[in-house]
């Protein structure tokens, strides 16, 4: 559905993408994952013709969004950080002028319009002024203007970014119903929102795609000492013979936690012993008392594969409105507006 091949973007000397190449496949929530100025926004400010590479190509549906943007962008509805809102509009009229620029059939608008507020929930404000909406709201305004001709594939960037938790809750849920029928792809440097939300996962470092899998996979990905921790009744005389008995690749350290009781601290890269080694201590009549065993996880690749020292990337902002800041305003109980 979606290739990209050998991209590239500098801007000068700053190189904000290095040589990226990924394929994305039809009917999944693909995340893009990254620090900031990861060059997350870069890549899909390419992948949706905004902005051209300096070397290399995108294609959508087998076309290039260089060479053939019409035709590729018939496919994309693209929702940038900061929504293409023209806030002295209705969320009706605005929202009936974007159905006019995605030629939507002019029979076929206002059943569009009905239908997209009706997902995104913008019933009780569609006669309002955007200005005067909350940023959430405006949020969903900006989701609509993405989605309102049914498009396959749906990009957001950064779809959550200043939402307070009830907003991220509606949004995400909002996504996995788009996901029902679409292709969406977002971006976040937000670990646990990706993690919640998406089927597969594409962690971005200094414009290089260093990772790409579903989230369990990538849990898998490092081979990486895993560490069990036991609380045992015993002055460490015994548990240290039941560990040595074992003949494991694994070392230990043993500490006393209080009167005739030791804590165990075991790092080993062998398959899971926590059966073993309680076995072994209840033969040695060593009374086990607690049991945990840690393993990599999703924020330990993320860590380990990025560089929290990266530069900023360079923000390239689209100029869809005259609204200069887009803070997060209030809603304006205004009987004028209505």
């Amino acid at each position: 559905m979606i290739e990209v091949r050998n991209l590239v973007k500098k801007y000068g000397s700053h190189l904000a993408v290095d040589n990226l190449s990924f394929t994305v496949e039809q009917g999944q929530i693909y995340g893009f994952l990254g620090p900031n100025g990861a060059g997350k926004s870069t890549t899909m400010n390419i992948m949706t013709g905004y902005i051209g590479a300096t070397s290399g190509e995108v294609l959508i549906n087998g076309h290039d969004i260089l060479k053939e943007p019409e035709l590729a962008k018939q496919s994309i509805g693209y929702l940038p950080e900061l929504p293409p809102l023209y806030t002295d509009m209705t969320v009706m009229e605005y929202l009936k002028f974007v159905a006019e620029l995605k030629k939507i059939p002019k029979k076929e608008i206002e059943n569009a319009v009905a239908e997209v507020i009706e997902m995104v929930q913008l019933e009780d404000v569609k006669t309002r002024l955007i200005k005067n909406l909350s940023k959430g709201y405006k949020q969903r305004v900006g989701l609509a203007q993405a989605i309102i001709d049914f498009p396959e594939i749906i990009i957001l960037d950064e779809p959550m970014v200043g939402l307070d938790p009830k907003q991220i809750i509606e949004i995400r849920e909002l996504i996995r119903k788009l996901a029902e029928n679409h292709t969406v792809i977002l971006s976040s440097h937000i670990l646990a929102e990706v993690r919640e939300i998406c089927d597969y996962i594409m962690i971005i470092s200094k414009g290089k795609l260093v990772a790409s899998d579903t989230p369990e996979n990538l849990e898998k990905l490092l081979d990486k000492t895993e560490t069990i921790t036991l609380e045992v009744e015993d002055e460490g005389d015994v548990v240290e013979q039941v560990l040595v008995s074992m003949e494991k690749d694994m070392s230990w350290e043993i500490k006393k936690s209080g009167e005739g009781i030791v804590v165990v601290v075991i790092k080993t890269q062998e398959e899971d012993l926590r059966k073993e080694l309680s076995r072994a201590l209840a033969l040695a009549d060593c009374q086990l008392l607690t049991l945990k065993r840690e393993t990599a996880s999703l924020e330990d690749i993320f860590l380990e594969l990025t560089d929290s020292n990266a530069p900023d990337e360079i923000e390239v902002e689209a100029d869809y409105t005259h609204e200069e800041d887009y803070e997060d305003e209030e809603e304006i109980e205004d009987e004028s507006d209505l």
